[in-house]
Protein backbone atom coordinates (compact mmCIF):
# COMPACT_ATOMS: atom_id res chain seq x y z
CA UNK A 1 0.00 0.00 0.00
CA UNK A 2 1.50 3.38 -0.94
CA UNK A 3 2.34 5.84 1.85
CA UNK A 4 -0.28 8.35 0.73
CA UNK A 5 -3.06 5.81 1.24
CA UNK A 6 -1.90 5.08 4.79
CA UNK A 7 -1.81 8.79 5.52
CA UNK A 8 -5.53 8.98 4.83
CA UNK A 9 -6.46 6.13 7.17
CA UNK A 10 -8.40 7.29 10.23
CA UNK A 11 -6.39 7.31 13.43
CA UNK A 12 -8.34 7.98 16.61
CA UNK A 13 -6.74 10.56 18.84
CA UNK A 14 -6.68 9.97 22.55
CA UNK A 15 -4.86 13.04 23.79
CA UNK A 16 -6.22 14.54 26.98
CA UNK A 17 -8.43 17.59 26.61
CA UNK A 18 -7.64 20.27 29.13
CA UNK A 19 -10.50 22.72 28.77
CA UNK A 20 -11.69 22.58 32.37
CA UNK A 21 -14.41 19.98 31.89
CA UNK A 22 -14.07 16.46 33.23
CA UNK A 23 -14.07 13.55 30.79
CA UNK A 24 -17.37 12.39 32.27
CA UNK A 25 -18.99 15.81 31.80
CA UNK A 26 -17.72 16.09 28.22
CA UNK A 27 -19.03 12.61 27.49
CA UNK A 28 -22.46 13.34 28.99
CA UNK A 29 -22.80 16.65 27.13
CA UNK A 30 -21.68 15.03 23.86
CA UNK A 31 -24.27 12.27 24.33
CA UNK A 32 -27.00 14.89 24.83
CA UNK A 33 -25.85 16.73 21.74
CA UNK A 34 -25.90 13.47 19.74
CA UNK A 35 -29.56 13.00 20.73
CA UNK A 36 -30.30 16.58 19.65
CA UNK A 37 -28.41 16.05 16.39
CA UNK A 38 -30.60 13.01 15.68
CA UNK A 39 -33.75 15.01 16.45
CA UNK A 40 -32.54 17.85 14.27
CA UNK A 41 -32.02 15.52 11.32
CA UNK A 42 -35.42 13.90 11.80
CA UNK A 43 -37.06 17.33 11.85
CA UNK A 44 -35.01 18.44 8.84
CA UNK A 45 -36.20 15.47 6.78
CA UNK A 46 -39.81 15.86 7.88
CA UNK A 47 -39.79 19.61 7.22
CA UNK A 48 -38.30 19.06 3.77
CA UNK A 49 -40.91 16.43 2.88
CA UNK A 50 -43.74 18.66 4.10
CA UNK A 51 -42.22 21.52 2.10
CA UNK A 52 -42.53 19.43 -1.06
CA UNK A 53 -46.08 18.33 -0.38
CA UNK A 54 -47.93 21.32 1.03
CA UNK A 55 -50.98 22.29 -1.05
CA UNK A 56 -53.86 24.71 -0.83
CA UNK A 57 -54.31 28.42 -0.25
CA UNK A 58 -51.43 28.53 2.24
CA UNK A 59 -49.05 26.86 -0.20
CA UNK A 60 -46.79 29.82 -0.91
CA UNK A 61 -46.18 31.09 2.65
CA UNK A 62 -45.75 27.56 4.03
CA UNK A 63 -43.53 26.52 1.14
CA UNK A 64 -41.23 29.50 1.76
CA UNK A 65 -41.32 29.12 5.54
CA UNK A 66 -40.52 25.41 5.54
CA UNK A 67 -37.72 25.97 3.02
CA UNK A 68 -36.06 28.49 5.35
CA UNK A 69 -36.60 26.12 8.28
CA UNK A 70 -35.04 23.04 6.66
CA UNK A 71 -32.08 25.11 5.45
CA UNK A 72 -31.55 26.37 9.00
CA UNK A 73 -31.83 22.83 10.37
CA UNK A 74 -29.19 21.61 7.93
CA UNK A 75 -26.77 24.32 9.05
CA UNK A 76 -27.60 23.62 12.71
CA UNK A 77 -26.74 19.94 12.29
CA UNK A 78 -23.22 20.94 11.25
CA UNK A 79 -22.81 23.22 14.28
CA UNK A 80 -24.06 20.50 16.63
CA UNK A 81 -21.76 17.86 15.13
CA UNK A 82 -18.78 20.20 15.34
CA UNK A 83 -19.51 20.88 19.01
CA UNK A 84 -19.56 17.13 19.68
CA UNK A 85 -16.16 16.89 17.98
CA UNK A 86 -14.82 19.86 19.98
CA UNK A 87 -15.79 17.97 23.13
CA UNK A 88 -13.52 15.16 21.96
CA UNK A 89 -16.15 12.70 20.79
CA UNK A 90 -16.86 11.26 17.36
CA UNK A 91 -20.16 11.81 15.64
CA UNK A 92 -22.25 8.95 14.33
CA UNK A 93 -24.63 8.88 11.40
CA UNK A 94 -27.94 10.36 12.56
CA UNK A 95 -30.76 7.93 13.26
CA UNK A 96 -33.48 9.44 11.16
CA UNK A 97 -35.54 6.28 11.43
CA UNK A 98 -37.55 4.47 8.84
CA UNK A 99 -40.74 6.37 9.48
CA UNK A 100 -41.93 8.19 6.43
CA UNK A 101 -43.94 11.34 6.96
CA UNK A 102 -47.23 10.66 5.21
CA UNK A 103 -48.42 13.94 3.84
CA UNK A 104 -50.89 12.49 1.36
CA UNK A 105 -53.72 12.47 3.89
CA UNK A 106 -52.67 15.49 5.94
CA UNK A 107 -54.50 18.79 5.87
CA UNK A 108 -52.41 21.95 6.12
CA UNK A 109 -53.45 22.21 9.77
CA UNK A 110 -52.27 18.64 10.46
CA UNK A 111 -49.00 19.23 8.62
CA UNK A 112 -48.32 22.35 10.67
CA UNK A 113 -49.35 20.62 13.91
CA UNK A 114 -46.92 17.79 13.06
CA UNK A 115 -44.04 20.25 12.64
CA UNK A 116 -45.05 22.17 15.78
CA UNK A 117 -45.03 18.95 17.84
CA UNK A 118 -41.58 17.95 16.61
CA UNK A 119 -40.15 21.43 17.19
CA UNK A 120 -41.58 21.51 20.70
CA UNK A 121 -40.18 18.05 21.49
CA UNK A 122 -36.75 19.18 20.32
CA UNK A 123 -37.02 22.33 22.45
CA UNK A 124 -37.76 20.22 25.54
CA UNK A 125 -34.75 18.00 24.84
CA UNK A 126 -32.55 21.06 24.29
CA UNK A 127 -33.78 22.68 27.50
CA UNK A 128 -32.77 19.63 29.54
CA UNK A 129 -29.42 19.41 27.74
CA UNK A 130 -28.75 23.14 28.24
CA UNK A 131 -29.35 22.78 31.98
CA UNK A 132 -27.02 19.77 32.09
CA UNK A 133 -24.37 21.68 30.12
CA UNK A 134 -24.62 24.58 32.58
CA UNK A 135 -24.21 22.18 35.51
CA UNK A 136 -21.14 20.72 33.73
CA UNK A 137 -19.67 24.24 33.47
CA UNK A 138 -19.95 24.20 29.67
CA UNK A 139 -21.16 27.68 28.71
CA UNK A 140 -20.36 27.10 25.03
CA UNK A 141 -22.83 24.23 24.70
CA UNK A 142 -25.33 25.99 26.96
CA UNK A 143 -25.26 29.12 24.80
CA UNK A 144 -25.47 27.08 21.59
CA UNK A 145 -28.56 25.29 22.86
CA UNK A 146 -30.21 28.46 24.14
CA UNK A 147 -29.75 30.03 20.70
CA UNK A 148 -31.18 26.92 19.00
CA UNK A 149 -34.18 26.92 21.36
CA UNK A 150 -34.91 30.50 20.33
CA UNK A 151 -34.89 29.46 16.66
CA UNK A 152 -37.28 26.58 17.32
CA UNK A 153 -39.58 28.67 19.51
CA UNK A 154 -39.80 31.25 16.70
CA UNK A 155 -40.53 28.44 14.21
CA UNK A 156 -43.37 27.21 16.42
CA UNK A 157 -44.80 30.72 16.69
CA UNK A 158 -44.59 31.28 12.93
CA UNK A 159 -46.11 27.89 12.08
CA UNK A 160 -49.01 28.46 14.45
CA UNK A 161 -49.55 31.98 13.12
CA UNK A 162 -49.97 30.66 9.58
CA UNK A 163 -52.96 28.53 10.51
CA UNK A 164 -54.46 30.77 13.22
CA UNK A 165 -58.19 31.23 12.83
Amino acid sequence: MPQTSRALEPRPRTEPIGTGMSDADRSAVAASLAEILDGTYRLLVKTHVHHWNVVGPLFHPLHLMTEAQYQDLFAAADVLAERIRALGHPTAPPRVGSEKPSTADMSVEELVADLVADNEALIRTMRDAAEAAEEAHDPVTHDLLVARMAVHEKAVWMLRAVIAA
